[in-house]
């Protein structure tokens, strides 16, 4: 499926605490001026109410009739069967809210809602992250190509999708890729998340720099301090993203040793990974002190950071051999170096989330 070239058009809905943003793609563009409109999370009625006006409004500007609507939705929810359970920021769901069956019927055309972990990784390995690097492997004359992928958000919360030869892992209970709910490296009573997050940031360097009462910061402060464009305590900052980066690493090593494909990061924090990466790739790259005096690599791979341009190169070398197969003269290519590589989404969270969407409406219209 190449959703550059696909001339149906599908609409799409990036759903905000506060506001959501309705638009329409075809052949992977956006083709419509954004609809802005007031989520009204506390209100069911006055939010269904808002999102069909946001989706007839960007209807007037089609030139074409929609195929689909398809968006990322907050969880809990029943994806499949589109029902919305009780939502955090969106207060006004509660009790089971069946959304794609109240927009079908509105409409009259197919309705898909999705985790944003789920369809972010999706746009990445459609027309994102995984084409680039298949097509860089392509152009190094490296025969190696790969079908599995794990997309990870990094923001307010620690979010994740997995893709695996063609295909999302949705999981029986549209609960696969919950990352978040991974165990922390330093506090097994807290979760992942409680390292990989905006709150996490702020938090460590509150501590680092010592402040009996916490600095109202954001992450692009503490960021901004790490630069030195800012005043603040550098070493907290530092170490802010440092730990961030052993408690995402951590958690990198699982996937990894789960997916056996390549990770790619997005959201807000992802623009401080110069200063958390280093620690990620220790991480990954590192050793079980086990046995004693014979350590054992933590993962059979070795992982290669793509947005430094020595391991892009040593990653994309072609480092295997052909081998004879005994008694017929015929040969073997042989790569005895698993490899595995952790990059930066060169398309941003919000444009691979809808990318993502629009790739899985055409998805379930082929093949439902």
């Amino acid at each position: 499926m190449d959703i550059f070239t696909d001339k149906r058009t599908v609409l799409t809905l990036d759903a905000g605490g506060t506001n959501f943003v309705y638009s329409a793609i075809k052949e992977g563009k956006e083709i419509v001026k954004p609809v802005n409109k007031p989520s009204y999370g506390d209100h069911l009625d006055n939010c269904i109410a808002s999102m069909k006006q946001g989706f007839r409004e960007v209807m007037t500007q089609l030139v074409e009739p929609a195929e689909a609507i398809s968006f990322a939705f907050p969880g809990p929810a029943d994806y499949p069967n589109g029902i919305v359970g009780d939502l955090a920021n969106l207060t006004g769901f509660r009790g089971g809210i069946p959304l794609v069956a109240i927009l079908e019927d509105a409409f009259d055309i197919p309705v898909y809602i999705n985790n944003d972990g789920d369809l972010y990784t999706y746009g990445e390995a459609l027309g994102g992250f995984l084409p680039e690097v298949n097509r860089m492997l392509e152009e190094n004359g490296n025969p190696k190509r790969y079908r599995n992928l794990v997309g990870l958000t990094l923001g307010t919360g620690f979010g994740a999708g997995i893709y695996s030869d063609g295909r999302l892992l949705v999981g029986d209970n549209s609960l696969a890729a919950e990352v978040w709910l991974l165990s922390n490296k330093f506090s097994p009573d807290r979760n992942a998340e409680e390292g990989v997050s905006i709150r996490s940031v702020i938090r460590d360097y509150n501590q680092y720099a010592g402040f009996i009462k916490d600095q109202d910061l954001t992450p692009k402060d503490i960021f901004d301090i790490a630069d030195g464009i800012k005043a603040g305590n550098r070493e907290a900052a530092l170490k802010a993203f440092q730990v961030m980066g052993e408690h995402l690493g951590d958690a990198m090593a699982n996937l990894i040793t789960l997916t056996d494909g390549l990770i790619v990061l997005g959201g807000g924090i992802a623009g401080a990974a110069r200063y958390f990466m280093p620690s990620v790739m220790k991480s990954l790259n590192g050793r079980f002190d086990y046995p004693p005096g014979d350590p054992m690599t933590r993962l059979i791979q070795r992982v290669y950071n793509l947005d430094d341009t020595g391991q892009r190169q040593a990653f994309l070398a072609r480092t295997g051999r052909e081998i004879k197969v005994p008694g017929s003269g015929r040969i073997q290519y042989y790569d005895d170096q698993p490899k595995s590589a952790v990059g930066i989404s060169r398309l941003g969270a919000s444009r691979a989330i809808a990318l993502g969407a629009y790739s899985f409406a055409l998805h379930k219209l082929n093949t439902e």
